[in-house]
């Protein structure tokens, strides 16, 4: 195969065209591992809430990547020393930064694949991919892992400011319609610098800043943790939960082979082996939605109840609260819902629950992000910025929120 066939451009409805830029690239793109993305949701389950939300990991990867190249670009620009070798480093870590996400990740974390975070996945399919490709990931692995002496690479892959989130927020807001979220990346990526080989912002891009933090906080809210979201992905997780539990009392659950493996097998970081990740680059969201078509009309009334629930979109009522929900409340409703159905107190949890969520747009304990002053001084962007709202923003917000099936009175 000549190589030029190998230099494509795709089509993005939010930056135009992304080059590919070189073979590796290409072949990474290319291989099974990667293309799995394109068959997982970037937001899960949100598309209940707002029906465009249905891009994929695939395309967000493409889309980091993109934003990196333009971020060495200006780099090189400003007299920052990048060379190839780290320049491909960097944008293998942001194309492969998200490839151990599972089908609804989040829903899967909690429930079948509960003792290894996508993070660490990444990092195995990474290493495979190394071996595959005779080593020249091995400083794209590196970075990621944030043993390599250059700072400002990590930080360009994961900080409070880097081409993963810029992507995302941007992209989430345009397919959702939450027009909150929307960014000035190209700004954003104009004002970046970097001084002792670590990241900083030029001082002027300090509003481009605050908005960017701002888009975040309304994007949690408004559409990562909408109560609708939120209830659905909690379903999913519950009805999951519940598959495997009959799955262990030796119950018959039709579903994919790759799916019943992981329910039937405890698999941890430990003995996460070769054929655990070939098994998990068969899952995608095919898997799970087909399965729970069939779980609808399972005999478990708990499964099936909870299958329709997503299909159907007709989800359990979610309450949100800036207080605790009083244990009571939930024991009442509890004991009503297991009478009523015939199934005991613990089974009606699948359906009566509580928990809390926490949105915090800035983090004062992880790594900040610096300005660079016109003086050449450098502080955190909370002590730099003018707007009291930024103090504002990195104090955590909690909501406690209480779920239960709508046929039981409001509360």
């Amino acid at each position: 195969m000549s190589q030029t066939n190998k230099l494509k451009i795709f089509n993005d409805p939010i930056y135009g065209f992304i080059t590919i830029p070189n073979t590796l690239v290409y072949d990474l793109i290319q291989h099974p591992y990667f293309q799995r993305l394109r068959r997982i949701s970037q937001m899960g389950l949100s598309y209940l809430v707002y029906p465009g939300a249905h891009h994929t990991r695939f395309h967000h990867a493409l889309g980091a990547m993109h934003m990196m190249q333009q971020a060495v670009e200006v780099l090189r620009f400003k007299g920052v020393s990048v060379s190839k070798e780290e320049e491909n480093a960097l944008l293998i870590a942001i194309l492969l930064h998200d490839i151990g996400h599972g089908p609804f990740s989040h829903a899967m974390e909690h429930s079948i694949v509960e003792e290894v975070n996508h993070e660490a996945i990444s990092l195995l399919f990474m290493n495979k991919l190394n071996e595959e490709f005779d080593g020249q990931l091995s400083l794209a692995i590196q970075v990621f892992k944030g043993e390599y002496h250059r700072k400002f690479m990590l930080q360009l892959v994961s900080s409070q400011l880097d081409m993963d989130r810029m992507d995302y927020l941007k992209r989430d807001s345009f397919y959702s319609g939450v027009a909150e979220g929307n960014i000035n990346s190209d700004r954003l990526i104009q004002m970046m610098n970097v001084v002792d080989d670590v990241l900083v912002m030029e001082e002027k891009g300090i509003y481009s800043i605050e908005k960017f933090l701002m888009a975040r906080r309304l994007m949690y809210w408004q559409a990562y943790l909408h109560k609708t979201s939120l209830v659905a992905e909690l379903t999913l997780t519950k009805t999951l939960q519940r598959a495997k539990e009959l799955l262990h009392k030796g119950i018959e659950i039709e579903c994919s082979k790759p799916l019943k493996y992981f329910m039937e097998h405890k698999v941890t970081l430990d003995n996460f082996s070769t054929h655990d990740l070939d098994t998990f680059a068969q899952l995608d969201d095919f898997d799970i939605i087909s399965a729970l078509k069939v779980w609808q009309f399972h005999e478990d009334f708990i499964l099936s109840s909870l299958s329709k629930m997503i299909i159907n979109r007709d989800l359990s009522k979610i309450k949100l609260h800036s207080e605790k929900f009083p244990v009571e409340v939930l024991q009442e409703m509890s004991s009503r819902f297991a009478k009523e159905n015939n199934i005991t107190i613990q089974e009606a949890k699948y359906f009566i629950f509580k928990g809390k969520i926490k949105n915090q747009a800035y983090s004062k304990e992880a790594e900040p992000i610096r300005i660079l002053k016109k003086d050449r001084t450098i502080e955190d962007v909370v002590e730099a910025s003018d707007q009291l709202n930024l103090k504002a923003l990195s104090k955590p917000v909690t909501k406690y929120f209480i779920c239960y099936p709508k046929q039981l009175a409001e509360i």
